[in-house]
């Protein structure tokens, strides 16, 4: 047999095997490359978010006050991550009037533990009325077992509608993610736990709070591994982001870490893609810009 008989065989073999790959894209044996789909992270389309990483002092409920236009406009407060433990009549009052003694003139606390009562019209009319909603500390589990996918969750999304401002802090922020990070009902270490679903006033991520001082820096890792279309963003303590639109913008007097697959040298001012299961993050600090859509710091090159 000759060389160009031999080549005109193998070379037939060769198109009937591609014919049968093509024919069989989910044979576990043929790895199937396919275009990889971008993942977008989105913020409100209209309204203000303030996340803040646990242990907020007086700065954040003024930056908060200053975004809702004023000490009057009224207020929902939400203490329901706090344990029902806690909850009793005079800590709700007591939790009042601390809003009251920061200068806000029309605040009301709304808690519940019950889905159908988060789906009523009495429930509801308060954040139907408000300019402003803050979402206590706690176990964030809490604040999705009551409010997730009721009245009330859309009432939330409806403040933001009509420009409005949703807060939080430590539990209060990690709730506002579209992945409920330390959502287990057992304990707090547990970063992947029985409530995986949060409130998601920004899609695609995943917010881990009180970062640095607990020494959590790489615990996002742990979703991250097995979510990589999040982008996690770690708060340490009196830190926070402001969100409007796909910007956020850090506030505060510590770090916010970013995880999104890059590495920004604030010095060279030059972004570094890493590779796929890098345990790399970053870090912003006050003034520091993210464009969450195109999961980017904004730089001062154009």
């Amino acid at each position: 047999m000759n060389d160009l008989h031999m080549i005109k065989k193998y070379s037939f073999l060769l198109l009937i095997f591609l014919g049968i790959v093509a024919c069989n894209p989910t044979d576990k044996n043929i790895v199937s490359v396919e275009k990889t789909v971008e993942i977008e992270s989105i913020g409100p389309e209209n309204g203000t978010l303030l996340i803040i990483g646990g242990a907020a002092k007086d700065m954040f409920y003024t930056k908060f006050m200053e975004l809702i236009g004023g000490p009057d406009a009224p207020i929902v407060v939400i203490p329901t991550a706090i344990s029902s433990d806690t909850l009793s009549e005079e800590f709700l009052n007591n939790y009042k009037q601390s809003y009251i003694d920061r200068g806000f003139t029309n605040v009301t606390v709304l808690h519940t533990r019950s889905a159908v009562e988060a789906n009523s019209v009495e429930f509801i009319s308060a954040i139907k009325q408000a300019k402003g909603v803050w979402f206590s500390g706690g176990r964030q589990w809490r604040h999705a077992d009551s409010y997730l996918n009721t009245k009330a969750h859309q009432a939330f999304l409806n403040v933001l509608k009509r420009g409005g401002v949703i807060a939080g802090s430590s539990a209060g922020a990690t709730i506002q993610g579209s992945f409920l990070a330390r959502g287990d009902t057992k304990k707090n270490t547990i970063m992947m736990g029985d409530h995986q679903e949060g409130l998601g006033f920004i899609s695609n991520v995943a917010i881990d709070q009180h970062l640095l001082a607990r020494n959590r820096q790489f615990d996002l890792f742990e979703i991250l591994d097995e979510h990589p279309e999040l982008l996690g963003i770690g708060l340490d303590e009196n830190t926070g982001i402001i969100v409007k639109g796909d910007t956020c913008t850090v506030f505060g007097e510590s770090f916010v870490a970013i995880y999104d697959g890059t590495r920004w040298s604030a010095e060279r001012d030059t972004i570094y893609k890493l590779p796929v299961g890098s345990r790399e993050f970053y870090f912003l600090k006050e003034g520091n810009k993210y464009d969450l859509k195109n999961r980017k710091v904004i730089t001062s090159k154009k």
